[in-house]
């Protein structure tokens, strides 16, 4: 990906776009464009101290400056002030290239700048390479690190960042006193000066402001780095800022940029796709597999900047993420994980850091477990594997809730499953501010009970497998009559969302596409394709689905404002990419599988090329306006946005066939 001088124009036009790098167990490194910090998740080092979570912000920014042997000070950072000013180092960026990792490219009359930030896996260390050209007169070079010690939730004032100091050379040492974090910063060359009590007051998180949240923030500057010039010099400078104990001496930061590149490289050769906007979320699905230490095991970080890993979001991304990448060992390694949490029929929806009980708020996630697991075997065909460590716990969720559990979760006489009560938000559309439960979907709603069928469907097949009783099948028969008894609203050939006491909602939102496009779809021929119709007319727009119709008189077409206007409209209207891959699924399935069907999907998976140069760069969002012009909202990098996408375009649209693609 290639960007020039017309995507900055403006600080504001340049700081629209962000970048993330991270770092396998949680942390990150996150800017914008123009290497500004345009919200308060930016940085150049967010730690995960507990890993993937605890997350941190230790060093926010670097100021990077040329000071000419005339006196002449060029600048080469972004940021904005509270009070309107604006450092605009964005006029010498030239261009920006992102392939592994972003390349920043600054100019200045015969000087040349190349910086390149990367991330050591498996480690809270951020490297910076600058390559410098330097023009006929001499030159230094200074860094001003931006140091700071807080959640990254949460904003700093300068009155409590307090550090002790050590100094050696081109190596300094920072422990905040309200913790024992190290934070070692350095360059290969140099020398370090260091400043008495200093703090760079009121940089403005524009974003911040725009979600309606505190938007300003102080980092303590501790002093600079400054490496000298000849005239005509090239030199390489590594700089790196690190929690892990190396010792002294500087980490050399093209090497780490070499062995991650390689890394990816690997990667992209599981599964070879040649088409680019697959390889490119090949990349992207990485940076959302992380390991955790309470479980000691992979999980997955359902978006960034702020999300962390959750079982459902684990369980819907999981087939786009681990299995369409090649990654077999981190999806075995997921579902085992997993299965040795089973409890009550449950999966846990969240794993605590701190030795509590996990939380079993979903009532779905179990049930996406049973699709995991059955394309885990599409894939693998390591049935030994799930016969021996998977199976029984599948058929401990089946017991669950076939015969009640936590949460109000059972069972019908008609063999449906029912879930919560008024006040209880088990589904994904679980957006809740204080007790205002936004979409209330208690009851019987209509993707739990094709997700049923689904599982009681892949059960069956195991049990034969296996050669077990099968008590699957005719329950999965009565199901599927009771299924269309139930949702079928024949007023809007579609089905109902939800049925509960207070009768059946008409309401036409996505969920109904999980009744088409799943492995075992509880609905097939003509209502099977009015329901992709009803879809495609009402909810459809380029990046995904709308969570309502625009005919519902609750419908908000644009996601904004304080936290009670954005979850007000979170599912009321903003469009999400996830069930995007299921209706493609869908779609492909009712016109009969076939290469027509096939290419004529491609038209939903081909805006997202685009998108990748949009938010968040290489990646998908969370969510749309659902509105026109669809502006993206919420995590710029969701992981079952990315995985959905990258699922439909290999596995239902088959793109790697479509050359001309």
């Amino acid at each position: 990906m290639e960007f020039g001088k017309s995507y900055w124009y403006s600080y504001e036009q340049g700081s629209s776009r962000e970048w993330i790098i991270t770092n396998g167990i949680g942390g990150y490194a996150s800017g914008s464009l123009i290497c500004s910090n345009s919200r308060r998740y930016h940085g150049l080092l967010i730690a995960a101290l507990k890993p993937p979570t605890s997350r941190h912000l230790l060093l926010a920014n670097l100021l990077e400056d040329l000071v000419l042997e005339d006196g002449t000070h060029v600048t080469l950072s972004s940021f904005k002030s509270s009070d309107g000013y604006i450092n605009q180092g964005f006029n010498n960026l030239q261009r920006v290239s992102y392939d592994y990792f972003p390349q920043f490219v600054y100019s200045y009359e015969d000087i040349f700048i190349k910086k390149k930030i990367a991330m050591k896996t498996g480690e809270n260390t951020t490297v910076v390479q600058y390559e410098i050209r330097n023009g006929s007169r001499a030159a230094s070079f200074k860094l001003s690190p931006l140091v700071n010690y807080r959640d990254h939730h949460h904003q700093s004032k300068g009155c409590y960042l307090n550090f002790n100091m050590s100094i050696n050379e081109n190596e300094i040492g920072l422990s905040p006193k309200v913790s024992d974090v190290m934070l070692k910063l350095s360059t290969s060359t140099g020398k370090f000066i260091s400043f008495d009590s200093c703090y760079f007051y009121n940089m403005l998180y524009a974003l911040e402001q725009e979600r309606g949240l505190d938007s300003f923030e102080d980092h303590f500057m501790p002093g600079y780095f400054i490496m000298e010039l000849k005239p005509f010099e090239c030199k390489t400078i590594s700089f790196a800022a690190t929690t892990e104990n190396y010792g002294s001496g500087a980490i050399n930061a093209g090497d780490v940029i070499r062995e991650e590149e390689r890394r990816l490289s690997e990667l992209l050769d599981k599964k070879k796709y040649k088409n680019r906007l697959c390889r490119r979320l090949v990349l992207a699905a990485d940076n959302f597999i992380v390991y955790r230490k309470s479980t000691d095991s992979k999980t997955v970080i359902a978006g960034y900047p702020w999300f962390t890993d959750w079982g459902r979001d684990t369980m819907i991304a999981f087939e786009g993420l681990t299995l369409v990448t090649g990654r077999y060992e981190d999806a075995k390694d997921i579902l085992y994980t997993f299965s040795r949490y089973v409890k009550n029929g449950l999966i846990p929806n969240m794993f605590p850091d701190d030795g509590q009980q996990p939380a079993y708020n979903s009532v779905d996630a179990a049930l996406w477990y049973f699709e995991a697991v059955y394309n885990y075997l599409e894939y693998t065909q390591d049935y030994s594997f799930v016969k021996e460590k998977i199976y029984s716990c599948l058929k401990e969720i089946f017991i669950g809730f076939r015969d009640g559990t936590v949460f109000d979760i059972r069972m019908t006489a008609d063999g449906l499953i029912t879930a919560g009560n008024p006040g209880t938000q088990l589904t994904w559309m679980d957006a809740k501010v204080g007790d205002w439960v936004v979409t209330p979907r208690h009851g019987k709603a209509v993707e739990i009970n094709a997700l049923w069928y689904n599982g009681l469907m892949i059960m069956s097949s195991l049990a034969k497998k296996f050669d077990d009783r099968d008590i699957y099948s005719n329950l999965a028969k009565k199901v599927k009559a009771s299924f269309d008894k139930e949702f079928w609203n024949g007023a809007d050939n579609c089905l109902y969302d939800v049925v509960n006491d207070f009768g059946k909602d008409p309401s036409i939102r996505p969920n109904q596409i999980m009744a088409v496009g799943l492995s075992y779809a509880v609905i097939e021929g003509d209502k099977a394709g009015s329901v992709v119709e009803k879809v495609w007319k009402e909810l459809y727009t380029p990046y995904g689905l709308r969570t309502l119709s625009k005919g519902n008189p609750q419908y908000k077409g644009t996601y904004s404002g304080d936290v009670w206007s954005r979850d007000g409209a979170y599912h009321q209207g903003t469009v999400w990419t996830w069930p995007l891959g299921r209706f493609i699924k869908a779609y492909v399935r009712v016109n009969g599988s076939n290469e027509e069907a096939r290419r004529n999907a491609l038209d939903f998976v081909l805006p997202f090329i685009n998108h990748l140069k949009d938010a968040g760069l290489g990646s998908i969002s969370e969510i749309f306006d659902g509105n026109s012009p669809y502006y993206p909202r919420g995590c710029f990098a969701q992981a079952w946005s990315v995985s959905e996408i990258l699922r439909a375009a290999v596995e239902d649209v088959q793109i790697e066939n479509f050359n001309d693609i």
